[in-house]
């Protein structure tokens, strides 16, 4: 990775008149018609999708009916493709489709981790429960896999290897919607020990707006991204959580926009065909932050990720994307927001440092 030339400034942080810190990152945004219309650093970087490529991920067993083998709901369906915060109500849907398919969370490989969700962790705490699979926040995913590996008849045992059946389909299904040869494809091990997928970020964004725009796709191929757009934007909620940007971005834009965050610094947006006005195409945004945009925590002792929200609602505003009114209503997470110490005093402020090219 470079600083230069792949990655550009794209974030920085002041205090009094200095910016004392800068992030940098690429960006793409391409329609469905495969033509680039705006980037900033190279529009080609190769890197990973982590989270951000579970819709795809997801497609290729919805497409193959497996929502409607196993009569899953919209909640269900759009927890499939989430990175939720573990609560309760996620822990309830995921066990809703596991009774369904047949699978139990013991099945899961998805292995465990901390949550960030304090109240979610305090109740725990009291109830002196432990940490599982379930709460991890891919168990929707992983579900999902094990689904599509029941369905068809095959061993779940090793569903997550890259060799198994369900895997290969799902990597070509992920290539055709990204414009991609399979082989050009570099798998990586994500987090949560599934394959995951590292692609230029114009290819990436070309995948959000074919999802998003399905119509030159085939018909049951077009029936699927439907599907799944229509579950994540009408249960946001199940996407990530109450007050996340991801969920706050499909509640405020509701029914014209898609987003899907990722780790280490990656976030995925589909503007839906025909949000722009009449026969519009869909249009994938994606972006890298070079760093990682690592959380920070909050005053209220939560945790945030300072660079990707403010960033995506500055490429938004750039393009004309969102209204002023739908850019109040998602104000708490920037584009521009002050910087205070300990004692809630403005010491600077955290701002976008980018403009983009546009074809």
């Amino acid at each position: 990775m470079t600083v230069t030339g792949e990655y550009q400034p794209v974030f920085e942080l002041t205090r009094g008149n200095i910016v004392e810190s800068t992030h940098y990152g690429a960006v793409a945004v391409v329609d469905s018609n495969g033509r680039l219309l705006a980037w900033y650093g190279d529009p080609k970087t190769v890197t990973f999708m982590r989270s951000s490529a579970k819709p795809l991920q997801a497609l290729s067993f919805i497409e193959h009916g497996g929502d409607q083998a196993f009569h899953l709901t919209s909640k269900e369906t759009a927890i499939l493709c989430a990175s939720h915060e573990g609560t309760d109500e996620h822990v309830e849907v995921i066990k809703g489709i596991q009774a369904k398919v047949g699978v139990q969370e013991s099945d899961l490989l998805c292995g465990t981790h901390l949550l960030s969700h304090l109240p979610t962790v305090e109740a725990m705490r009291a109830r002196s429960e432990p940490l599982s699979p379930n709460r991890n926040n891919c168990s929707g995913k992983h579900t999902g896999m094990l689904a599509y590996a029941r369905m068809r008849g095959l061993p779940i045992a090793d569903y997550i290897s890259p060799e198994h059946p369900i895997q290969k389909t799902i990597l070509a299904t992920f290539s055709e919607m990204c414009g991609i040869e399979p082989e050009r494809v570099q798998i990586g091990t994500d987090g949560c020990s599934a394959p995951n997928f590292a692609i230029p970020l114009s290819n990436a964004a070309l995948g959000y707006a074919r999802l998003c725009d399905p119509r030159n796709l085939s018909q049951e191929r077009a029936t699927a991204c439907r599907r799944i757009t229509s579950a994540m934007m009408a249960n946001p909620v199940m996407v990530s959580g109450i007050g996340r940007f991801d969920t706050r971005v499909m509640e405020v834009c509701s029914k014209r926009i898609v987003a899907k965050g990722g780790a280490e610094g990656y976030l995925a947006l589909g503007i839906m065909a025909g949000a722009l006005g009449a026969e519009s195409p869909g249009i994938g945004i994606v972006f890298k932050v070079s760093d990682g945009d690592l959380s920070v925590r909050d005053p209220e002792g939560g945790f945030h990720n300072r660079v990707r929200p403010a960033m995506a609602l500055e490429i938004l505003k750039q393009l004309g994307y969102v209204s002023e009114k739908e850019l109040e209503a998602l104000a708490e997470f920037g584009p521009v927001k002050p910087v205070t110490n300990a004692r809630r005093i403005v010491v600077g402020e955290s701002r976008p440092a980018f403009t983009l090219k546009q074809a």
